[in-house]
């Protein structure tokens, strides 16, 4: 607790697409009158040439910045050296900055090094979007890790909180709040034309992330699914840092089609220009969370491919599956339904996740026996 008697919640963001989703939570907890926002950047945000580093710092005062990975070296094997790195340091922050709270979200190694160096270490922590399926590269076994680290759970869905609870997590600590990538959307506008017409007007968005094979093997896929809108104004956005990266970007470099290529763009944008793609009878391609979440929210049609997503909560109609070959892409590609009209009944909350989140903090550091929630207890 600082001198002003708020209490000190830090704030843990890795990734570009992570910080987006805890944007709304950030500014949730600035506005608390009862909190004080501490802001860590870590792990992919400072991987040179760090342009993510600069979009967090542009809007929020950051309390620490905790570098993990480096440049060049990406690979599951990589991925442990920087692992042990970021947990040593967050717990070198702990001690620095005495949060009384740590929230992370989802199931990055930048998350599990936080939660982790939290364990360990006493911190109280807070895990957002625990409780999901999704296969990814290690993401599945993080996530319910981080779970079992985690002292206060804010799950995005019901179905969630209930494998929560099945874990021997105590029920009265989770918190269904919906998904913070939820929050303010409707309140982006589409991009506009000249926005659009820069970005090459793509009636397709592709965004595909490894999921730990070996770069050929990534390499292939994303030629396949090149290959199969080949037709279509595309446009590419980078994958994320995990194994098989360089596979992608090798397909994409040598892409044997006009392409769009964008390194990656603020969230606000992102959101616009799937609004604008939607609008414009085009769709999400690839196998991003944003396909089945953000896109379905705000009538995008999508189709996921593979089984990165496998197991995770979707609206039936907006989002088609394919495995990863051009014929069944193409196939999903046409029975995606018309956009127009977001999900009806979206899973994933009503937007107000971030405020929810807040509230349900500052009740839980504000009662007494709050210190007895790091004594940690299996429910069953």
């Amino acid at each position: 607790m600082n001198e002003a008697g708020q209490h000190k919640v830090m704030v843990v963001t890795g990734t570009r697409a992570e910080f987006g989703l805890l944007k709304p939570v950030m500014h949730a907890i600035h506005a608390h009158p009862a909190l004080e926002l501490y802001v860590v950047a870590a792990g992919s945000h400072l991987v040179q040439p760090a342009v993510t580093f600069r979009e967090v710092k542009a809007e929020f005062a950051i309390a620490d910045s905790i570098p993990m990975q480096t440049a060049g070296k990406v690979g599951r094997l990589h991925d442990v050296e920087a692992l042990g790195k970021g947990i040593a340091r967050f717990g070198r922050s702990y001690e620095m900055n005495q949060p009384d709270m740590v929230v992370v979200l989802g199931d990055r190694i930048e998350a599990f090094a936080a939660a982790s160096a939290a364990s360990v270490g006493g911190c109280l922590l807070a895990h957002i979007h625990g409780g999901d399926r999704a296969e990814g590269v290690a993401d599945e076994a993080m996530r319910h890790a981080i779970t079992k680290l985690a002292h206060v759970h804010f799950p995005a869905t019901n179905s969630s909180a209930k494998r929560i609870v099945k874990m021997g997590e105590q029920a009265s600590q989770v918190f269904v709040v919906g998904s913070p990538a939820i929050d303010g959307i409707d309140a982006i506008n589409p991009l506009g034309d000249g926005a659009y017409t820069e970005l090459g007007s793509p009636d397709v968005v592709v965004l595909m992330h490894p999921i730990g094979r070996e770069d050929e093997q990534e390499e292939a896929a994303m030629r396949t699914v090149l290959d199969a809108v080949s037709d279509r104004r595309v446009l590419v956005l980078h994958p994320n840092l995990d194994p098989g990266r360089r596979g992608i970007m090798n397909a994409i470099e040598s892409a044997p089609i006009d392409v769009q290529v964008r390194a990656g763009m603020p969230r606000d944008q992102f959101v616009g220009l799937l609004k604008r793609v939607g609008s414009e009878g085009g769709a999400l391609v690839g196998n991003s969370s944003a396909g089945l979440i953000e896109a379905a929210a705000i009538g995008c049609p999508s189709v996921d491919i593979g089984d990165r997503q496998a197991g995770r909560e979707r609206c039936d109609g907006w989002t088609a599956h394919a495995n990863e070959s051009a014929e069944s892409i193409r196939s999903a590609l046409k029975i995606v339904c018309d956009p127009g009209t977001a999900c009806s009944s979206h899973p994933y909350g009503d937007g107000n996740s971030g405020p929810m989140i807040a509230r349900h903090i500052a009740e839980v550091l504000g009662t007494a026996d709050a210190s007895r929630l790091l004594r940690k207890r299996c429910a069953y």
